[in-house]
């Protein structure tokens, strides 16, 4: 069976035996009969008066013919009834005489006996049935003594008394007989008795368990069901014990527990009710617990404490967890007005009511020009916010889009898990705020009046917000198959515009913006009309004029109807497209160094590592941690995601590295070190640790969850997706979080893209604080490369890094232009495939990264700025976040792209395009950087030589048919490259 393997365990109770036939409690003769009768032999059985051990008179049956051959003897018990067992057990107390003490007995002298039984439903034997003979009587056992004794023994007669048992079964008539055979012994069979064993009554796991007649065969396991105590309830499987063949109980199976409110006693066979103040939420082993504080309960066997008046308890939050109330209103709310946005900060309620999750929900109200809350009403969904308008974590939003010269309120809730379920509003504080000048908003609608084969007249609405008086609109646009750059501009004093010498049947992109004396708004999205064809003219010519007249209007608004749909579904196309992210930009403004401010320490430096650990990582219990899947691979072991549940805070997704089992001592201090440096940091752009689990296994860092993943994969992932804008809104949240790190004397030593992460707001947060293991051991990536005896990240890594091991913040400046390249090139590899020693020695001769495509020149500068041999010329952290915070202020200034040339930074030459002089054909050259599907096209557009392709412009890429974004970059990025190298050889030859 295959429950067996946990079962043959000590019994769980002892035995009962119940008594069918006792023949030492009978006060008369036996009369039990015996063959042959006594009147036909007088060496039958004979039933004589004896005492027992105890000396106590006893009948007995003895036999002693042991001088005549073949003898065949019997005794017959009467009926017995079984009364249900069905395995019956025999006691058998009896002496034999030694054959070798009787002087002249012959070798037919018998020291043992037979045991027999006969089955029958009814008491119906006679003297002569059943026969006495083997068949019908089913044979036991033959019974032998342990000891016999002899006439003469130590000096006088001494009857020494055997005891033996012997069981048979099944049966399953209603009762049966027992018989003696002798066939030829002295011996006295002093006593028997006759029983069946059971189960006794039992309370057992939790459950109670009637009495059970034990099985037919000594192996037998008999089935007994199991009934949970009063308040008990089941577990799993159906509650089980099993009767064996020898009345014990074993293998238990299932259990009951004390249900919800109850609480076992007198070691488990009583469930009682919890008294009142204490409660039980569930079935277990379990004992009450008190109420928590701000709770009570009303009667016994509670299975919660409900909650005391004004105060409340979350679905999330556990029974255990005291009864918790809304949180103060925010304290010191303080706004930051720049034209039409401001920043809003305030500091967390004086009373957080008992919870420690409380965030934050800001209602604006627009109060127009007259003052006074009570002509206030709520702002529309055009006000943006960042990160959100609810939820907030963090305290402090960033609040843009709002009408200019308009007076506001805004109310900063503080909520928590249990505000919606108090009767009350949430507490606020709020503050007034007027905003400034500002430039008119986009455009949101265009659409086309007329046209011809050369003209076309449009016409749209005014802005949303206007922020004033429009002065005029500019009106942008291009021949579609043409480039953006090529655009014309056209000024218009009203909304409308006639659009002039076009060609015939050609697509032309629009786009118009807004001025006020605030100045230019921002372009609309792109809307695309074309002008009529000759033939699509001269078939509008020949129609009646009538028909012309009467369908006008009906036409006009039905096309008018037409493009509105399509500009509507357009511009959400485009403008969610652009806004999607650029609304998630950071906007953390730069801090200052302030007294008191902690600086960093390298737990390196305590003589032992775990008490830095212990002193800047929280100790997580492993149970507060759910892993629910293997995302990738650390140095120590796996990275996980999964859920962070601590007490009396919501659950949130993390981040979970686990350190291998079999780890050495070091291994563990390296791992745990870098939550020692990352449990120092604080800051918006910083990945946040959530804690450490040491005292468990497996080992782990758990850190909060970055959606998006590593930003060099995001990049490539989503190559060419985003704006300038939203790129440099990335780099200048790298470039604050490295302000705070170089503010706190941290040396990061590893500052790269890989190294960076970012989450689904698109905040770039730096990461990845263990370079200093590199530093050391050997590795096999070959990212990290010796240098001087450590391991070092050539590409990334400043010259004075490499050669002298000289790590400053100036070193991180390095490489954080060395993450601009990457950014700027959608994750691009720095210095493509060429070897580290040869990045080594072109950084030496003052080679520079050339910009990536489409970089604005500032962009590349900055860069450049970042690479300077002279650490001491490089820009420090908050220069850059200046820098760029001008740039997002500012987007004109990204416009103007870099030229190859970048004075005396030369750049470098991209390595990852194979040499043009090494081709003899331009077919051979679109083979080796894998675009060789267009052949064709260049050959059919005349674009067969160096010479020629060297000159090519985005104009003529698209004009040989390259209409995928990608190919067109390589392609562009290419011929860049080889004009760069014709440079060269002109330069190097002349």
């Amino acid at each position: 069976m295959d429950i067996l393997w946990i079962l043959w365990i000590l019994p769980t109770a002892l035995a009962v035996e119940e008594t069918l036939m006792d023949s030492t409690t009978a006060t008369a003769e036996l009369g039990w009969t015996v063959y042959p009768t006594s009147g036909s032999s007088e060496n039958s059985w004979e039933e004589v008066s004896g005492y027992d051990e105890g000396m106590n008179t006893i009948r007995t049956y003895q036999v002693c013919n042991v001088f005549e051959s073949n003898q065949n003897n019997w005794v017959r018990t009467k009926y017995i009834r079984r009364r249900g067992a069905q395995r019956i057990h025999v006691e058998m107390k009896f002496s034999v005489r030694d054959c070798s003490s009787i002087p002249g007995v012959p070798g037919s002298c018998k020291e043992t006996f037979n045991l027999y039984y006969y089955e029958s439903d009814s008491d119906t034997a006679s003297k002569s049935s059943p026969p006495w003979m083997e068949n019908p009587w089913i044979k036991v056992d033959t019974i032998a003594a342990d000891e016999s004794f002899s006439q003469v023994d130590l000096g006088g007669r001494v009857m020494k008394i055997n005891t033996e048992i012997r069981s048979f079964g099944p049966v399953s008539r209603n009762g049966f007989y027992l018989a003696f055979q002798d066939y030829g012994g002295c011996m006295s069979l002093i006593a028997v008795r006759v029983y069946y064993r059971k189960c006794a009554a039992v309370v057992r796991n939790g459950a109670m368990f009637g009495e059970t007649l034990a099985g037919a065969e000594s192996t037998s396991l008999v089935l007994a069901r199991g009934v949970c105590i009063p308040n008990g309830e089941e577990v799993d499987v159906p509650i089980k014990l099993y009767c064996n063949g020898d009345g014990e109980w074993m293998v238990p199976i299932g259990r009951c527990m004390c249900k919800a409110g109850h609480e076992p006693m007198d070691n488990g066979t009583i469930c009682k009710a919890c008294q009142t103040g204490s409660f039980k939420p569930s079935q277990g082993d379990e004992s009450c617990i008190q109420c928590p504080i701000n709770s009570r309960t009303t009667s016994e066997g509670a299975i919660n404490c409900v909650c005391r008046n004004g105060y409340y308890r979350a679905d999330s939050d556990p029974l255990q967890m005291p009864c918790t109330t809304i949180p103060s209103a925010p304290q010191t709310v303080i706004s930051s007005v720049n034209e039409t946005s401001l920043m809003l900060e305030w500091r967390p309620p004086r009373e957080s009511g008992g919870r420690e999750d409380v965030v934050y929900n800001i209602i604006c109200k627009s109060c127009g020009g007259g003052g006074g809350r009570s002509g206030c009403t709520r702002c529309g969904d055009n006000v943006q916010y960042s990160p959100r308008q609810l939820g907030l974590t963090d305290n402090r939003v960033h609040i843009s889009d709002l009408l200019a010269h308009t007076q506001y309120t805004f109310e900063v809730q503080a909520v928590n898990g249990v505000s919606d379920q108090s009767p009350y509003s949430p507490q606020y504080s709020s503050v007034n705020i007027t905003t400034n000048q500002a430039a008119p908003s986009a455009v949101s609608i265009m659409h086309q009046v007329s046209r011809t084969v050369d003209s076309i007249t449009l016409s749209w609405s005014q802005p949303d917000q206007p922020n004033g008086v429009i002065l005029d609109y500019e009106l942008q646009y291009y021949d579609k198959e043409l480039s953006e750059y090529n655009a014309t501009v056209l000024r218009s004093q009203t909304n409308t515009a006639v659009i002039r010498g076009l060609k015939s049947g050609a697509i032309y992109v629009f786009t118009v913006r807004a001025r006020t004396v605030a100045g230019f708004g921002r372009y609309s999205g792109k809307m695309y009309f074309q002008t009529m064809t000759e033939a699509e003219y001269n078939s509008s010519i020949q129609e009646k004029l009538p028909l012309i007249v009467g369908s006008a209007a009906a036409g006009l608004v039905f096309l008018i109807a037409v493009v509105v749909i399509v500009i509507v579904c357009n511009r959400r196309g485009f403008e969610r497209a652009d806004s999607e992210y650029t609304d998630k930009l950071q906007h953390y403004t730069s801090g200052h160094m302030t007294p008191g401010m902690k600086i960093y320490i390298d737990p390196f430096t305590y003589e032992d590592p775990n008490e830095a650990v212990r002193e800047f990582a929280k100790e997580i219990d492993n149970s507060c941690v759910k892993i629910e899947q293997v995302i990738g691979a650390g140095e120590f072991g796996e990275v996980c995601s999964g859920n962070l549940r601590l007490p009396g805070k919501r659950e949130m997704f993390v981040a979970i590295k686990t350190l291998k089992s079999g780890y050495t001592e070091k291994q563990r201090r390296d791992f745990l070190s870098e939550a020692s440096i990352m449990g120092q940091f604080d800051h918006p752009n910083v990945i946040h640790l959530e804690g450490v689990v040491t005292k468990n296994s497996p080992v782990m860092i758990v850190t909060e969850f970055m959606e998006n993943g590593s930003l060099d994969s995001f990049l490539r992932q989503n190559d060419g997706q985003f704006t300038v804008i939203q790129l440099v809104g990335m780099l200048r949240g790298i470039a604050s979080g490295m302000k705070y790190l170089s503010d706190m004397n941290y040396v990061h030593r590893d500052l790269a893209a890989r190294n960076i992460l970012v989450n689904s707001n698109l905040v770039c947060k730096v990461s990845d604080f263990g370079l200093s293991r590199f530093l050391e051991d050997d590795t096999s990536d070959p990212t990290y490369t010796s240098a001087l005896g450590g391991k070092i990240p050539i590409r990334w890594t400043a010259p004075e890094a490499i050669q002298y091991r000289k790590f400053t913040n100036a070193s991180d400046v390095w490489s954080y232009g060395i993450v601009m390249w990457e950014v700027m090139s959608y994750g691009e590899r720095p210095y493509w495939d060429m070897t580290n020693q040869d990045v080594i020695n072109a950084i030496e001769q003052d080679y520079r990264l050339p910009p990536p495509m489409d970089c604005p020149s500032a962009l590349h500068q900055l860069m450049l700025d970042c690479w300077q041999k002279d650490r001491n010329n490089r820009p420090k952290f908050s220069q850059i976040v200046n820098n760029l915070d001008k740039m997002i202020r500012n987007p004109n200034s990204l416009k103007a792209m870099t030229p190859l040339s970048s004075g005396v930074h030369l750049p470098l030459l991209d390595r990852s395009v194979p040499d043009f002089s090494s081709f003899s054909t331009v077919d051979e050259w679109l083979d080796a950087i894998k675009m060789g599907q267009y052949k064709d096209n260049f050959a059919n557009a005349n674009f067969n030589s160096f010479d020629v392709v060297s000159q090519m412009t985005m104009e003529d890429i698209l004009r040989v048919g390259v209409t995928l974004a990608g190919h067109q970059k390589k392609i562009l990025n290419s011929v860049q490259m080889m004009r760069a190298q014709m440079n060269q050889i002109q330069s190097v030859e002349v």
